[in-house]
């Protein structure tokens, strides 16, 4: 099988793929066409059908896996698959581990590193919310090791949630070395838990969508009420404390047009939406160059704001 980092344009295709969205349309001329998100552990890939009442074009769904013939081309700066013929491929003929995104790291060697950051925080009331979280709540603890961190902006892979989590404590563990002022349990309880309600905003793989709550509510209320589900269960949780960690969740995608309800009012609710935003850009960046070949500027990115370029002094 040849993945689809690995595809460049001139390529011919023909490979089995996870069919991620599908979607059809109209040209300018009143030709029907279809688009197709082709998906592997390794990315996506947008695919064209410009024919799809051909013969050899079989009829195929979101999520079915797809035997595809085509060719690679270009077009604007992203690579996409000009599709010839296409089948519904059978189980067996395909290794459903072969589909699927993974963050590049191990996931267990990860979590032992939540857990060790777990152990150092002093405060007993935020150590318990976080041992109620990533110790004694098993569900939980499945999702959160196997959830995505997003749709597809970064870490839009399994174990990308924890991935992500992970950078944000690790960031945040050295805005505390750096800043003193910094309350070190506060901020690294709300790294952990910054993002545990995309365990609920976004479907498990290979489906990796929005759930309806995801829709309606979001992480950021969904994870601020489960903070205050836990909260409710250890007695004499104090107030203000429970009211600044709330914060910090509510506030750490910095500003209203960004998604947050609050603008962060206390500093370490600034130094996390920092750390949040620092990784989520890179990470994206990240993702960009080592899915393109193309040298040269690549376009506008709009969670970057910018026109970006792959190209830099060696």
């Amino acid at each position: 099988m040849k993945f689809i980092k690995d595809l460049k344009e001139g390529d011919k295709v023909f490979d089995i793929y996870l069919c991620k969205h599908k979607t059809s349309a109209v040209t300018k001329n009143g030709k029907p066409y279809e688009t197709a998100t082709l998906q592997d552990k390794t990315g996506t890939i947008e695919a064209k059908i410009w024919d799809p009442n051909n013969a050899g074009i079989d009829d195929f769904e979101a999520m079915d896996y797809v035997e595809i013939y085509g060719d690679v081309n270009s077009f604007q700066s992203a690579l996409q698959i000009n599709v010839k013929r296409t089948r519904c491929a059978k189980a067996g003929e395909y290794a459903p581990e072969n589909y699927l995104p993974v963050s590049a790291y191990n996931v267990e060697d990860m979590y032992g590193e939540v857990l060790q950051y777990i152990k150092k925080i002093g405060n007993p009331y935020l150590q318990k919310l976080c041992q109620k979280f990533f110790v004694e709540d098993k569900e939980f603890v499945e999702k959160f090791k196997t959830n995505s961190a997003a749709k597809t902006v970064h870490h839009g892979f399994v174990g990308g949630l924890l991935e992500h989590t992970l950078s944000v404590v690790k960031l945040c563990d050295f805005y505390c070395m750096r800043y003193k002022k910094l309350n070190r349990d506060l901020l690294i309880t709300a790294a952990l838990c910054h993002d545990i309600g995309k365990v609920k905003e976004l479907s498990a793989f290979p489906l990796n969508d929005y759930t309806d709550d995801g829709n309606f509510l979001g992480h950021i209320v969904m994870g601020t009420e489960m903070v205050g589900e836990k909260i409710r269960e250890i007695d004499g949780f104090p107030a203000r404390l429970s009211s600044e960690l709330k914060h910090c969740i509510l506030s750490h995608h910095g500003e209203f047009e960004f998604g947050s309800p609050k603008k962060p009012a206390i500093i370490e609710a600034v130094a996390l939406n920092f750390a949040d935003n620092t990784d989520a850009k890179l990470e994206t960046f990240t993702e960009l160059l080592e899915n393109t070949s193309e040298k040269g500027w690549l376009g506008f990115n709009r969670l970057l704001d910018s026109n970006i370029t792959a190209t830099r002094m060696e």
